[in-house]
């Protein structure tokens, strides 16, 4: 549930699963579950980052614990509010959202109205900056971190199941973790190959597999897959990439089909090249190694298949997961959506 107003709590704390305060639990108990199992935090700093566990926003106090009776001369301004906020009262995950893409569907997720959790790698603090930020965003909303090893299919599953235990359902699940190498394929490191299937796959398979009965039982889902423009065209030296993302665009077709008449959507999003931290790295690093400027990496290496020869905007993603989550999409499904400026049109 959201909160419509101001939450009575300020706190934050620090979960480690499997032990999770669910909804209708006494508080009381936490401090008897603290000294029954060591891994049960009320505060304290984050786990390794391969290590389950929640961080919860400052507007939550217990897990799922999240309801405020509303006056009645409130409703008009919340009638408004939620005009804004088209995904009240809905819970997502996002995985690989500590940065880049995920970060932006992330964001506007939580600027929607929904609460969300989010996973990644990253430096503990950098990740408490990101889900204070988050949080400002989103102030009747709640925002946790789960630092779940999706390259593991038991801890994708998790991630999955704990979000549910712990906020009570599901009903959004974007997955866009991955990771990249290039290399051809003569030379392609084997561990490299199944690292990347199994981020930039079979997490998605397994996260999936988590969520898919509960959004089946409640008449309701909202899967997105952050694929690639490599998931509908090929480019050389990517073969792990490239298998992967047109893994995940099938994959997302035959989700679609079996979700149809449950109310459940299963989308694909196909970005090209999208304006990251990452991205701005990149251009510096092969103007260094060619010899050219940043303007020519751009132009004629970067954006050479795409058409419109700008990047996309991490926003520009986060509103087309939005709006495909949205009741506007609802007859959209199995669909790999091009974001790429007009790269899959040649």
């Amino acid at each position: 549930m959201v909160v419509p107003g101001p939450a009575p709590w300020m706190g934050k704390i620090a979960l480690s699963f499997p032990a999770v305060i669910g909804v209708g639990q006494d508080p009381r108990r936490f401090s008897k579950m603290e000294q029954a199992n060591p891994r049960v935090k009320l505060r304290g700093g984050m786990e390794s980052m391969h290590k389950l566990n929640f961080r919860l926003g400052r507007r939550t106090r217990i897990l799922g614990a999240c309801h405020k009776e509303t006056p009645v001369m409130q409703t008009q301004t919340m009638d408004r509010a939620d005009l804004a906020r088209p995904l009240a009262g809905k819970v997502a995950i996002v995985t690989g959202s500590t940065s880049g893409i995920g970060l932006g569907v992330a964001r506007a997720l939580t600027e929607a109205g929904s609460d969300v959790v989010i996973n990644g790698l990253g430096d503990p603090r950098e990740i408490e900056r990101v889900c204070d930020e988050l949080q400002k965003g989103s102030p009747s909303g709640r925002v946790a971190y789960h630092g779940a090893n999706l390259m593991i299919g038991t801890d994708a599953r998790k991630l999955v199941e704990d979000t549910a235990a712990g906020f009570g359902r599901v009903d959004i699940l974007v997955n866009n973790a991955g990771i990249q190498h290039v290399s051809p394929i003569e030379t392609f490191p084997p561990e490299k190959y199944e690292a990347i299937i199994a981020l930039n796959l079979s997490s998605a398979w397994h996260t999936i597999h988590a969520a898919f009965a509960g959004m089946k039982d409640r008449g309701f889902g909202r899967i997105i897959n952050v694929a690639s423009a490599h998931g509908l065209v090929a480019s050389p030296f990517k073969s792990a990439y490239v298998a992967a993302k047109h893994g995940v665009v099938g994959l997302t077709k035959t989700v679609a089909l079996e979700g149809a008449e449950n109310g459940i959507t299963c989308n694909a999003i196909c970005p090209g090249y999208v304006w990251t931290p990452l991205v701005e790295n990149q251009i510096d690093d092969t103007a260094s190694a060619r010899g050219i400027s940043r303007e020519e990496v751009i132009r004629d290496v970067l954006l050479a298949a795409q058409p419109n020869k700008r990047f996309a905007s991490v926003e520009e993603i986060g509103a087309l997961a939005v709006f495909l989550c949205g009741p506007g999409a609802m007859s959209i499904t199995g669909a790999a959506l091009p974001v790429d400026g007009g790269w899959t049109a040649h």
